[in-house]
């Protein structure tokens, strides 16, 4: 693949594709892609819509995204973002606004996290912790 940055593409928007897509460099979709994406930086702006399986390094979503991410990298959502289906990422980052509802896998160094089940152990360690405090 290329170096990172060194192509860019542009779907503009009233543009609408549907298929499988492979691409390298960054992709910023204004437009609407349905099907099956492959690349390396995804970008889906405020007016682009995307339902597709992806498998990128980034994506950043600050339109619309509908179904299965698979990113290396990061997941982005931007304050005008909607993302909703299955995410699997290493790192995940949501502004003030961005709605996800999805499923998010977070992975670190070959682990794998999931959300609720940390928010649970957190709960209950704290749930210990304050009947420690409270015998003492």
């Amino acid at each position: 693949m290329a170096a990172k940055g060194k192509n860019l593409s542009i779907i503009d928007k009233d543009l609408n594709i549907e298929g499988e897509l492979f691409y390298e460099g960054k992709l910023v979709v204004k437009g609407t892609i349905k099907g099956e994406i492959t690349g390396e930086s995804l970008i889906i702006a405020q007016e682009g819509s995307v339902f597709s399986n992806i498998k990128v390094e980034d994506i950043t979503i600050g339109g619309i995204f509908e179904g299965n991410v698979f990113a290396r990298g990061k997941v982005i959502v931007l304050s005008s973002g909607k993302c909703s289906g299955v995410v699997t990422c290493n790192d995940l980052i949501v502004e003030s606004g961005g709605i996800i509802n999805a499923e998010v896998s977070c992975t670190r160094e070959g682990e794998t996290v999931s959300a609720g089940k940390n928010q649970k152990n957190k709960n209950s360690s704290s749930k210990e912790e304050d009947k420690n405090m409270k015998k003492k």
